[in-house]
């Protein structure tokens, strides 16, 4: 009888393994926090060679706006599909880039108690994937 992915590593090494890295990743990734600072004032890209100056999210939309406008007059017309497209992009990319993930305060044994539920689960997973025969 084959065990985890056809080979004969154990079925139950397979099942703790996997609910262990289940359990550990899902602490790690509940301890993390996730904040934005996106909005339509905020800098999304900035060049400091010119004074400091900024392309906030707002900004983006107006070329966004000519290519729409573009678009419908005409929608065979290239410039409107590249001030359109590339705006977004812009957006999109701003919007991802404002991300910032932290850790939360926790005690030591609760970093420890993740670690070892993520990599020992990881372990065993890995192992019960590898054929028994020596």
């Amino acid at each position: 009888m084959n065990g985890a992915g056809g080979s004969s590593g154990g079925v139950g090494n397979f099942f703790i393994g996997l609910i262990m890295m289940c359990g550990g990743f899902y602490m790690l990734l509940n301890a993390i926090t996730v904040t934005s600072s996106f909005g339509f004032g905020s800098r999304l890209y900035s060049f400091n060679n010119f004074g400091g100056m900024g392309i906030t999210s707002g900004m983006v939309m107006i070329p966004f706006i000519f290519g729409i406008g573009l678009i419908f007059y005409n929608a065979r017309n290239i410039l409107g599909w590249i001030l359109s497209i590339g705006s977004l992009t812009a957006l999109i990319f701003g919007v991802i880039s404002s991300v910032r993930f932290s850790m939360r305060t926790m005690t030591s044994f609760d970093l420890i108690v993740i670690l070892v539920l993520s990599v020992g689960g990881l372990g065993l997973f890995l192992r019960s994937l590898k054929s028994n025969k020596s």
